[in-house]
Protein backbone atom coordinates (compact mmCIF):
# COMPACT_ATOMS: atom_id res chain seq x y z
CA UNK A 1 0.00 0.00 0.00
CA UNK A 2 3.01 2.44 1.05
CA UNK A 3 4.72 1.94 -2.14
CA UNK A 4 1.84 2.68 -4.21
CA UNK A 5 0.80 5.60 -2.25
CA UNK A 6 4.40 7.01 -3.11
CA UNK A 7 4.05 6.02 -6.60
CA UNK A 8 0.58 8.14 -6.54
CA UNK A 9 2.41 11.08 -5.14
CA UNK A 10 5.38 10.94 -7.83
CA UNK A 11 2.38 10.96 -10.01
CA UNK A 12 0.38 13.87 -8.98
CA UNK A 13 3.98 16.16 -8.73
CA UNK A 14 4.88 15.37 -12.13
CA UNK A 15 1.17 16.12 -13.04
CA UNK A 16 1.48 19.33 -11.19
CA UNK A 17 4.85 20.08 -13.41
CA UNK A 18 2.65 19.01 -16.38
CA UNK A 19 3.68 16.16 -17.48
CA UNK A 20 0.73 14.29 -19.53
CA UNK A 21 1.40 11.00 -19.25
CA UNK A 22 1.50 11.34 -15.08
CA UNK A 23 -2.01 13.29 -15.50
CA UNK A 24 -3.12 10.20 -17.83
CA UNK A 25 -2.11 7.43 -15.65
CA UNK A 26 -4.20 8.99 -12.64
CA UNK A 27 -7.01 9.74 -15.05
CA UNK A 28 -6.92 5.87 -16.36
CA UNK A 29 -6.92 5.01 -12.89
CA UNK A 30 -10.17 6.21 -11.72
CA UNK A 31 -12.17 6.80 -14.16
CA UNK A 32 -13.92 3.31 -13.94
CA UNK A 33 -14.71 4.27 -10.16
CA UNK A 34 -15.37 7.89 -10.80
CA UNK A 35 -17.88 7.12 -13.64
CA UNK A 36 -19.29 4.52 -10.97
CA UNK A 37 -20.22 6.94 -8.66
CA UNK A 38 -21.37 9.61 -10.62
CA UNK A 39 -23.59 6.69 -12.31
CA UNK A 40 -25.02 6.18 -9.15
CA UNK A 41 -25.80 9.09 -8.00
CA UNK A 42 -27.51 10.41 -11.90
CA UNK A 43 -29.28 7.40 -13.04
CA UNK A 44 -28.12 8.09 -16.54
CA UNK A 45 -25.51 6.70 -18.62
CA UNK A 46 -25.53 9.63 -20.47
CA UNK A 47 -25.26 12.28 -17.37
CA UNK A 48 -22.91 10.27 -16.09
CA UNK A 49 -20.33 10.47 -19.19
CA UNK A 50 -20.82 13.57 -19.48
CA UNK A 51 -19.83 14.39 -15.50
CA UNK A 52 -17.00 11.84 -16.14
CA UNK A 53 -15.61 13.88 -18.74
CA UNK A 54 -16.37 16.97 -16.81
CA UNK A 55 -14.73 16.17 -13.89
CA UNK A 56 -11.10 15.35 -15.55
CA UNK A 57 -11.27 18.20 -17.63
CA UNK A 58 -11.57 20.25 -14.11
CA UNK A 59 -8.92 17.95 -12.87
CA UNK A 60 -6.51 18.53 -15.99
CA UNK A 61 -7.52 22.76 -15.08
CA UNK A 62 -6.98 22.55 -11.23
CA UNK A 63 -4.39 20.15 -10.54
CA UNK A 64 -2.07 22.66 -9.82
CA UNK A 65 -3.98 23.75 -6.76
CA UNK A 66 -4.15 20.38 -5.28
CA UNK A 67 -1.82 20.84 -2.33
CA UNK A 68 -1.92 17.38 -0.53
CA UNK A 69 -4.01 18.15 2.19
CA UNK A 70 -6.05 15.27 1.60
CA UNK A 71 -5.68 12.43 -0.79
CA UNK A 72 -5.65 12.47 -4.65
CA UNK A 73 -8.24 10.04 -4.16
CA UNK A 74 -10.34 12.58 -1.94
CA UNK A 75 -9.56 15.50 -4.16
CA UNK A 76 -11.18 14.02 -7.27
CA UNK A 77 -14.08 12.16 -5.56
CA UNK A 78 -14.99 16.08 -4.35
CA UNK A 79 -14.75 16.78 -7.51
CA UNK A 80 -16.92 14.39 -9.23
CA UNK A 81 -19.59 13.99 -6.08
CA UNK A 82 -19.76 17.88 -6.49
CA UNK A 83 -20.44 18.14 -10.43
CA UNK A 84 -23.06 15.18 -9.94
CA UNK A 85 -25.11 17.09 -7.59
CA UNK A 86 -24.75 20.38 -9.34
CA UNK A 87 -26.10 18.44 -12.65
CA UNK A 88 -29.06 17.27 -10.19
CA UNK A 89 -29.71 20.55 -9.21
CA UNK A 90 -29.82 22.47 -12.86
CA UNK A 91 -32.31 19.55 -13.60
CA UNK A 92 -34.36 20.14 -10.42
CA UNK A 93 -34.49 16.81 -9.49
CA UNK A 94 -37.63 16.61 -6.83
CA UNK A 95 -36.33 14.14 -3.98
CA UNK A 96 -38.29 13.16 -1.08
CA UNK A 97 -37.56 15.28 1.95
CA UNK A 98 -36.59 13.83 4.78
CA UNK A 99 -37.61 15.80 8.38
CA UNK A 100 -35.04 17.76 9.81
CA UNK A 101 -36.68 18.13 13.46
CA UNK A 102 -34.81 16.80 16.33
CA UNK A 103 -37.56 14.50 17.12
CA UNK A 104 -37.06 12.51 14.12
CA UNK A 105 -34.90 10.62 14.73
CA UNK A 106 -36.22 9.26 17.93
CA UNK A 107 -39.65 8.73 16.17
CA UNK A 108 -38.21 6.53 13.34
CA UNK A 109 -36.57 4.69 15.67
CA UNK A 110 -39.33 3.69 18.28
CA UNK A 111 -41.01 1.47 15.27
CA UNK A 112 -40.88 -1.65 14.24
CA UNK A 113 -39.34 -3.01 10.96
CA UNK A 114 -39.50 -6.07 9.36
CA UNK A 115 -35.76 -7.54 9.49
CA UNK A 116 -35.65 -8.29 5.65
CA UNK A 117 -31.85 -8.46 5.59
CA UNK A 118 -31.85 -11.41 7.33
CA UNK A 119 -34.56 -13.57 5.20
CA UNK A 120 -32.65 -15.92 2.80
CA UNK A 121 -36.04 -15.99 0.75
CA UNK A 122 -35.35 -12.66 -0.44
CA UNK A 123 -31.98 -13.82 -2.12
CA UNK A 124 -34.18 -14.86 -5.56
CA UNK A 125 -35.30 -11.67 -6.37
CA UNK A 126 -31.74 -10.06 -6.42
CA UNK A 127 -33.26 -7.68 -9.77
CA UNK A 128 -36.25 -6.80 -8.18
CA UNK A 129 -34.59 -5.63 -5.32
CA UNK A 130 -32.11 -3.62 -6.42
CA UNK A 131 -34.75 -1.73 -8.67
CA UNK A 132 -36.99 -0.89 -5.61
CA UNK A 133 -33.19 0.03 -3.50
CA UNK A 134 -32.69 2.13 -6.43
CA UNK A 135 -36.32 3.33 -5.88
CA UNK A 136 -35.80 4.24 -2.66
CA UNK A 137 -32.04 5.81 -3.08
CA UNK A 138 -34.42 8.10 -5.49
CA UNK A 139 -36.06 9.60 -3.35
CA UNK A 140 -33.77 10.81 -0.76
CA UNK A 141 -32.37 14.22 -0.96
CA UNK A 142 -29.00 14.96 -2.78
CA UNK A 143 -27.55 15.89 0.63
CA UNK A 144 -28.61 12.31 2.34
CA UNK A 145 -28.32 10.45 -1.52
CA UNK A 146 -24.51 11.84 -1.63
CA UNK A 147 -23.27 10.37 2.09
CA UNK A 148 -25.18 6.99 1.54
CA UNK A 149 -24.01 6.36 -1.80
CA UNK A 150 -20.69 7.33 -0.80
CA UNK A 151 -20.49 5.58 2.38
CA UNK A 152 -22.62 1.93 2.06
CA UNK A 153 -22.59 1.94 -1.87
CA UNK A 154 -19.01 2.64 -2.38
CA UNK A 155 -17.74 1.37 0.57
CA UNK A 156 -15.53 4.87 1.79
CA UNK A 157 -15.15 5.49 5.52
CA UNK A 158 -16.59 8.09 7.45
CA UNK A 159 -13.43 10.35 7.25
CA UNK A 160 -12.98 9.97 3.46
CA UNK A 161 -16.69 10.51 3.14
CA UNK A 162 -16.26 14.03 5.60
CA UNK A 163 -13.35 15.01 3.57
CA UNK A 164 -15.18 14.38 0.17
CA UNK A 165 -18.22 16.13 0.77
CA UNK A 166 -16.89 18.97 3.45
CA UNK A 167 -19.18 18.23 6.32
CA UNK A 168 -18.10 16.73 9.70
CA UNK A 169 -17.51 13.24 10.19
CA UNK A 170 -20.39 14.25 13.05
CA UNK A 171 -22.47 15.30 9.89
CA UNK A 172 -21.83 12.55 8.06
CA UNK A 173 -23.41 9.93 10.59
CA UNK A 174 -26.41 12.02 11.16
CA UNK A 175 -27.25 12.17 7.35
CA UNK A 176 -26.12 8.26 6.97
CA UNK A 177 -28.70 7.39 9.90
CA UNK A 178 -31.35 9.27 8.67
CA UNK A 179 -31.02 8.32 4.99
CA UNK A 180 -30.83 4.43 6.46
CA UNK A 181 -33.51 5.13 8.59
CA UNK A 182 -35.63 6.67 5.26
CA UNK A 183 -34.63 3.57 3.29
CA UNK A 184 -35.47 0.81 5.93
CA UNK A 185 -38.85 2.99 6.68
CA UNK A 186 -39.81 2.82 2.13
CA UNK A 187 -38.45 -0.42 2.09
CA UNK A 188 -40.04 -2.05 5.17
CA UNK A 189 -43.64 -2.98 3.67
CA UNK A 190 -42.03 -4.40 0.62
CA UNK A 191 -40.00 -6.97 1.72
CA UNK A 192 -42.55 -7.63 4.58
CA UNK A 193 -44.82 -8.63 1.72
CA UNK A 194 -42.10 -10.63 -0.02
CA UNK A 195 -41.42 -12.71 3.30
CA UNK A 196 -44.63 -13.45 3.59
CA UNK A 197 -45.83 -14.60 -0.04
CA UNK A 198 -42.20 -16.68 -0.14
CA UNK A 199 -43.58 -18.15 3.59
CA UNK A 200 -46.95 -19.06 1.82
CA UNK A 201 -45.82 -20.42 -1.13
CA UNK A 202 -43.48 -22.93 0.54
CA UNK A 203 -45.73 -24.21 3.41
Amino acid sequence: MAGKEINEKELVEKAKQGDRAALATLVNRYSERIYNLVLRILRRREDAEDVLQETFLTVIEKIHTFDGRSSFFTWIYRIATNAALMRLRKKKVVFQELNDDPDFQESVESRVFVDWTQDPSIGVYDSEVRKKLDEAINKLSDIYRSVFILRDIEGLSIKETSEILNITEENVKIRLRRARQFLRDYLSDYFEERARSSHASSS
